[in-house]
Order: C-alpha cells, then structure tokens, then sequence
C-alpha cells in the first residue's frame, strides 16, 4: 500500500510541475518550436528586459500586488482581532461569511464587481470609473479572507494570559497590542501577506472585469498574446513568475514550519517544568 501511495504521490507531482518545467526549458530554448530544442541560449530572457512594454505590465502588476497585499494585511490582521474578540456563535456567522468569497467562483465576483463599480459611477456621473481605483480595491477584496484565514489560528493558539499580564502592568489596549498580540501573531501575518501577495500578482479574472485601458497588469495583457503565436520571450517572463511565486510559497511555509517547531518547544519546557 505504501508503494502504490508513493507512486501516486509520483505521478500527481509530475502532473502538477511538469507543464512548469516544460515552459522553463522552452525558454533556454534558442528555436521557436518547443517541441524541438535547439541549443542552450539566454537570448529570450535578454529580449525580454529589453521589452519596455512587457516591463510596463510587469512593474504595474507589482505595484498593484505590494499595495494591495499590504493593505489588505493591515486591514485582515485588524479584522481578525476583531472576530477573534466575538463570542462563539457569531464568531462562527462571521468567519463563514468572510469564507465565502473564496469559494464563491471568481468570474462571479469580477462581473458582480464591475457591476457595482459601473453602478457608482453612474451615481457620481463618472463614465470611465474603472482604473486603477477600482483594480486595487478588487484585489484588496479578494486578498482580505486570505489574511484574515492565516492569522486566526494564531490568535487562537496565543496564551490569553500574555495580554491580560501587559494591560496588568499598565500597558494600554493599543499597547498591548502592538508590544505582545502583534509580536505573537507575527507568522499568521506574514504568511497572509504573502499568500495575498501572490493571488495578486497572478490575478486575472477578477482584474479583466474591474481594470480600465489606463492601467492594465500583467495576465490581463497576457491573455491577449495568447491569441496569437506566442513570442518566446514569454516563456521566459512565465518561468521568472513562477520561480518568484515559488520561492514565496517555500519561504512562507518555512516561516510556518519555524513557528511550529517554536510552540513545541515551549510546550515541551513547560511540560518539564510541571
């Protein structure tokens, strides 16, 4: 049972990465044709940093992913405190409501987004309200459960005591906050922050509804390309994301698995000294 687990276990990794690694491998790829691979070459990588209009998309879909993220990190970790503070059943009404938007299906939220985006600004006699307003608040939108999702936990595992003891000293609620909740809280944080800040950076269903022809990001134009033969300097823009997302997702789960590896150490030193 164990052998057929880990073959399947194999085969489920070759489905995911394999497509990934095909695309990074077309992208040292001096031919066109990724079927064929010619010769080992830099060169698509080159043309792509001196594409001005691919690094345009590039440098807005950061600005919008870091502002965004941050936001919505500031916003979540507040939020959190506040449901965290609720009694149990309507901390529960809550927590499924904030859930809903990510299971709700995303074209949905982009076309209901840009419903109520097109419905102000009629009210505010705006005919080209969509931009880069109405694009930061979507992402702001979508990324808010994913930090409010990542620091829960961590309110739920901190010592109640630790607060009660700094406002004991003479701390006030803010202090408190911000010398012993904040400190404690710090992993849920940042992981919350970086999980908001890669559904950002690769967004582009939500940001085709909600982005105006002023300030367009990254997959948004992407999907255009995609309708024509595709440049080869795209693979190489496709495997630098993804080797940025990545290297997120494995610093954000090392930040969890450092966290873990501390409460049990604290555990167990308090267990010994009992």
């Amino acid at each position: 049972m164990r052998k057929v687990n880990k073959i399947f276990t194999i085969l489920v990794f070759i489905f995911l990465y394999i497509p990934m690694i095909l695309l990074a491998i077309a992208s040292f790829n001096s031919g066109t044709d990724i079927a064929v691979f010619k010769e080992f070459t830099l060169r698509q990588y080159g043309n792509l940093f001196r594409d001005s209009t691919l690094l345009a998309l590039l440098r807005n879909s950061l600005i919008i992913a870091v502002l965004s993220s941050l936001i919505a990190t500031v916003m979540g970790t507040a939020a959190a405190v506040g449901i965290h503070s609720m009694g149990g059943r309507m901390r529960s009404v809550i927590m499924g409501v904030t859930n809903i938007p990510m299971t709700n299906p995303e074209i949905v939220t982009g076309v209901s987004m840009a419903l109520l985006f097109a419905f102000i600004g009629h009210l505010l006699k705006i005919n080209a309200i969509l931009g880069f307003g109405t694009l930061l608040i979507a992402h702001i939108t979508f990324n808010l459960p994913y930090v409010i999702l990542n620091v829960m936990p961590k309110l739920k595992q901190m010592d109640p005591d630790l607060k009660e003891a700094a406002l004991d000293l003479g701390c006030t609620p803010v202090q408190a906050f911000f010398k012993v909740v904040i400190h404690e809280v710090m992993p849920g944080i940042l992981s919350g922050a970086l999980m908001a800040f890669t559904m950002s950076l690769d967004d582009f269903i939500i940001s085709y509804f909600v982005t105006g022809s002023g300030f367009i990001t990254l997959p948004v134009e992407i999907y255009n390309y995609t309708k024509k033969p595709i440049q080869p300097k795209i693979y190489a823009l496709f495997t630098l994301m993804f080797a940025v997302i990545l290297t997120l997702m494995v610093l954000m789960n090392l930040l969890q698995l450092r966290d873990s590896k501390k409460k049990a150490t604290t555990q167990r030193k308090d267990f010994m000294k009992r």
